[in-house]
């Protein structure tokens, strides 16, 4: 472990910011803690700034974390980022492993695993559940099966979820910092890949598999 720990805390609640950082504080004596409310916040904060580990939110006010996670692997390819996020495994675990998180938390869980996630990553391992490793493993076997959703890109599964959640075009490039044009776009690459033909079978699709999106931001 670092002598001078310093670990960024990006998420747009204060109370569960100030709730980590007094775990944090608690088991990692002369931690310095930073923080950041939004997703274009915590990129700046590692431009500006050397850290040891980032805790970032997957939802994200403006540029959301997954976005996030993928700007500031540009900027600091080796720098440790640890996802939280209100979403269960099944949603965002692998996708944000894939774009190069270092592990992956159930906020539910943050408080009782947050230390022991930390403390992994630093030393240079993934944090992940087993149930989460077993499904890894089953993706490498060879002939494994894919889910329709999985054929989405991390955009277009934003889309997805933020069209279930009854947002309208409008709604959903705001959100995402995108045109509606750009919004329609994905929403038809989304009913191709996923062989679906309504915005209506999408929506049951979403229900049927428990992907939809919590927390979403107004």
């Amino acid at each position: 472990m670092v002598k001078r720990l310093k670990i960024l805390i990006a998420d747009d609640h204060a109370v569960f910011r100030h709730g980590l950082k007094d775990i944090l504080r608690k088991n990692f004596p002369g931690v310095v803690i930073g923080e950041a409310e939004t997703g274009r916040g915590v990129v700046n904060k590692v431009r500006k700034a050397k850290w040891h580990i980032v805790v970032l939110d997957v939802t994200m006010p403006g540029l959301n974390g997954v976005d996030a996670l993928l700007e500031i692997k540009q900027i600091q390819p080796a720098l440790p980022i640890l996802m939280l996020s209100m979403h269960s495994e099944d949603q965002y675990a692998i996708r944000v492993l894939k774009a190069g998180a270092s592990g992956y938390i159930n906020k539910i869980k943050a408080s009782l695993e947050i230390v022991k996630a930390i403390t992994s990553v630093l030393a240079g391992d993934k944090f992940i559940s087993p149930r989460l490793t077993e499904r890894l493993v089953e993706q490498l076997k060879p002939g494994s099966k894919k889910s329709p959703h999985d054929r989405l890109s991390n955009r277009e599964y934003q889309v997805m979820q933020l069209t279930a959640s009854g947002k309208s075009l409008k709604e959903i490039g705001d959100k995402l910092s995108i045109s509606v044009q750009t919004v329609s776009t994905h929403r038809m690459r989304i009913l191709k890949k996923m062989g679906l033909h309504t915005s209506a079978e999408l929506i049951r699709y979403v229900m049927e598999n428990e992907l939809a999106w919590r927390g979403v931001q107004q």
